[in-house]
């Protein structure tokens, strides 16, 4: 019995140990090693489900194993024009098929720039709307080099109450910390949002659903090269509301206290410089315009219309007065090619926007 108590005794002291020493690892390590653009294709969209088992995909804020599932991870081809694509949910392409998103569609159009390269567009969308979120995201991907960033925002992204409240942005405070420091934007760096794990959490054991989160989206990387399936897409979904209460309120701004300094507009600029040699193209995007009930005081149920005509004008000017390169679309598609959301539209949407944008891209890549 002595024997066996001191195996025991001195077994469980060995993983105590290996335990805290896996502390020391940081689990973006581990994020790196990846079977995607090696054993499996890589995933046309960042991973992100609400249904894992019918997706095969999942939600996980481990920013190096969510690129290095991506195809932009994967070597370039000598004659690509590479362009990164930001933005929310309607970028990454909620309720369509992978083959209809604006990259994609974008892709199958086979562009090429003056000098003859190949256009290849990359779906860097990610569902959750934030200036901050898509400027983490855009740090993560300078890695492989863009010649353009197309940076799709809307109103919804500028506000102060949205830039930390996903959940990818709470969960990776240093690289968020230190863009607010790089660009001293107006974001606490100890806003109690962060999270900021515990020693305990760190460990193993701690981090046990973390670890299972990496593994199982290797282990998906076997459906999705098999059918090609990221999304779990309904038969039916409930239509956007078009009409509304006669409500004018947006987050809890007047027209007197509703200006540029109240807006993110610190955390575009950021991105435009954090892009450096890489142009970026802000492109203001699509939103339903309802004329329903109330519809002269709404343009949906995210905005109010003085809100948005206002964000609209400060957009435009700030944009002139920086130099930045924008492209207006806001009622570029029509209302009965919405879905779900005031920014959701189907695949004939995308196709407007794509075609819109061509020129624009074409031009700039001179």
């Amino acid at each position: 019995m002595k024997y066996i108590r001191n195996v025991t005794l001195k077994a469980f002291a060995i993983l105590v140990v290996l335990d805290l020493l896996f502390a020391a690892v940081p689990l973006d390590a581990l994020g790196r090693v990846s079977a995607y653009n090696h054993i499996f294709p890589g995933r046309w969209r960042l991973p992100w489900s609400e249904a894992p088992a019918k997706a095969y995909s999942l939600s996980l804020n481990n920013l190096e194993a969510m690129f290095a599932s991506h195809e932009v991870s994967a070597p370039p081809a000598p004659d690509e024009f590479r362009v990164f694509i930001l933005g929310d949910s309607s970028v990454w392409g909620f309720l369509l098929p992978k083959e209809d998103t604006l990259a994609a569609r974008i892709n199958a159009a086979n562009w090429t720039t003056p000098d003859g390269r190949r256009v290849r567009a990359y779906n860097l969308g990610y569902p959750t709307i934030s200036l901050t979120k898509d400027l983490l995201l855009l740090d993560e991907a300078l890695r492989f080099a863009p010649d353009l960033v197309v940076w799709f925002v809307t109103l919804d992204s500028f506000p102060a109450d949205k830039q930390l409240f996903t959940p990818l942005v709470q969960r990776n405070p240093e690289p968020v910390r230190r863009l607010i420091e790089t660009h001293a934007l107006n974001l606490d760096p100890s806003d109690p949002a962060f999270v900021a794990p515990s020693l305990w959490q760190t460990t193993l054991v701690g981090q046990r659903r973390a670890v299972a989160d990496l593994f199982r989206l290797q282990l998906y990387g076997v459906l999705w090269s098999a059918t090609g399936v990221d999304q779990d897409i309904p038969a039916t979904y409930t239509p956007l509301t078009v009409d509304y209460e006669a409500d004018t309120s947006y987050y809890g701004y007047t027209p007197e206290t509703f200006t540029v300094q109240t807006l993110a507009f610190d955390v575009l600029a950021a991105g435009v410089e954090q892009a450096g040699d890489a142009p970026v193209l802000i492109v203001n995007e699509p939103i339903f315009i309802s004329d329903g009930q109330n519809s002269e005081l709404r343009y949906n149920l995210l905005y109010p219309r003085w809100a948005y005509d206002a964000y609209r004008r400060m957009l435009t000017d700030t944009a002139a007065e920086e130099g930045w390169s924008l492209l207006d679309l806001w009622d570029a598609v029509p209302p009965e090619k919405f879905t779900n959301t005031a920014i959701h539209y189907n695949v004939t949407g995308v196709m407007d926007v794509v075609n819109l944008i061509e020129p624009v891209v074409i031009e700039i890549s001179r």
